[in-house]
């Protein structure tokens, strides 16, 4: 399986051989493949510099001034510190009336190992997107509205949750966005993600000295411990599809002294929510039944709460169909189909779509690696991007330029929901 990942000693001006036939609107995609070609250095520059600065979540201060400067720069109206600190927003409206495309950036980074999710190069495909439909609405004179949102907190922040809850997502008809993983070359993924749940478990004992009297004493990293063996076990019984892992926490533990206190964190993973909640119980059953042994006392705290990303059919259609005539290949396999993000409970909320794109990675060094890291910030991988990015304005003008299309994608969207268990 992995012998077909997209390695940098290829060659990426192999491609596979595109299918015969027409796109919708040919003209409107040549624009935004101009558009594109000649903006790729300016958005090579941002790229890089984003990667240059990598920031946590909610501290995307760099992140924020570099991307509104750049909106403002091509005429977009931005707005700073848009409902969270470091989120942005930048519109531009053509006309009187029509459709709003919406469309994410991403901006976080993960401690010690930078931008090994790529985010530098989701900001940029947002920003790209969103240039390319508005020079489409310049030229065709297509009225509507383009809504680029700068979305803190991907990486445990939940921070697109929050911004749907303040309103930021209210007027957008449907959100657009992507994501870099290792693949095929010269592919791009309509692939899902897991449902996922973050959990904080709590231990709480009694401390004794662990020479003289530890029988007066209960032990909560005995107890911690013994839920992490419970779970482990646990992995067993549970589909291959699944995911439960966690970490330990402690403060002022001592050799000598039996721990009165520890914390995990855990998070369950599973393709749907449903499957997710399902599991969940189960592994709440390992942390209790640690608790009973240890005789210490626990508290689970079922925190954010990410669902699976459902790809609109109508918009991954359309996609799908762009890609395979002019650009690469289309699999199910790839993209992000066994991580998670917080997109998911956005495409729970309005029609969206995330597709993954293949960037060259080396053996064992996908997302969240250093490798990653290094992968992200290369001329193919930005290549690459660019790509992805012109399939999705091409997807989003046609959804500003054709109302039939955009009624397709509600009633899909209609659809799906009947199908979430």
């Amino acid at each position: 399986m992995y012998d077909v990942v997209w390695r940098p000693e290829d060659d990426p001006k192999i491609r596979p051989p595109f299918r015969e036939g027409q796109v919708y609107r040919p003209d409107i995609l040549n624009i935004i493949e101009t558009t594109l070609d000649g903006l790729s250095r300016e958005l090579r520059a941002l790229s890089l510099d984003i990667h240059d600065h990598p920031e946590l979540k909610f501290e995307e201060k760099y992140a924020h001034d570099a991307y509104t400067a750049f909106m403002e720069k091509h005429d977009f109206v931005v707005t700073k510190n848009y409902l969270l600190e470091t989120a942005w927003v930048a519109t531009y409206t053509h006309g009187q009336g029509g459709r709003v495309l919406g469309v994410n950036s991403e901006m976080d980074a993960l401690p010690g190992i930078g931008h090994a999710c790529g985010h530098n190069l989701i900001g940029i495909s947002g920003v790209a997107v969103a240039l390319a439909a508005k020079a489409a609405m310049e030229r065709l004179n297509i009225d509507g509205k383009v809504v680029l949102l700068g979305t803190p907190a991907e990486e445990g922040g939940f921070g697109k949750d929050m911004l749907y809850e303040k309103g930021a997502y209210d007027e957008m008809d449907v959100c657009l966005m992507c994501h870099p993983a290792p693949g095929p070359r010269h592919s791009i993924s309509l692939s899902g993600s897991l449902a996922i749940s973050r959990i904080t478990v709590e231990y709480q004992g009694h401390t004794a000295h662990a020479g003289l009297s530890p029988w007066e004493g209960q032990n909560a990293l005995d107890a911690a411990v013994l839920a992490y063996n419970n779970v482990s076990l646990l992995r067993q019984q549970i589909k291959p599809t699944h995911r439960v892992h966690g970490i330990f926490e402690g403060k002022d533990w001592a050799p000598n002294i039996i721990p009165d206190h520890a914390i995990m964190q855990w998070l369950v993973r599973a393709p749907t929510t449903s499957e997710m909640e399902d599991t969940r119980k189960r592994v709440i059953s390992c942390f209790e039944a640690a608790a009973l042994a240890s005789g210490c006392k626990v508290q689970v705290t079922i925190g954010s709460v990410g669902n699976e990303i459902r790809q609109n059919k109508a918009l991954g259609d359309e996609l799908a169909d762009v890609v395979l005539k002019r650009y690469g290949t289309i699999d199910y396999d790839w993209g992000i189909k066994s991580a998670s993000t917080d997109f998911g409970n956005i495409t729970y909320l309005m029609p969206g779509l995330h597709p993954g794109f293949s960037i060259p990675t080396i053996l064992d060094g996908g997302n969240h690696t250093p490798g990653f890291t290094e992968a992200a910030r290369s001329e193919v991988s930005h290549d690459a991007c660019l790509v992805v990015s012109k399939a999705l304005a091409a997807v989003g003008v046609r959804v500003l330029s054709d109302e039939a299309f955009l009624q397709k994608v509600k009633d899909t969207f209609e659809e799906d929901k009947k199908l979430r268990v």
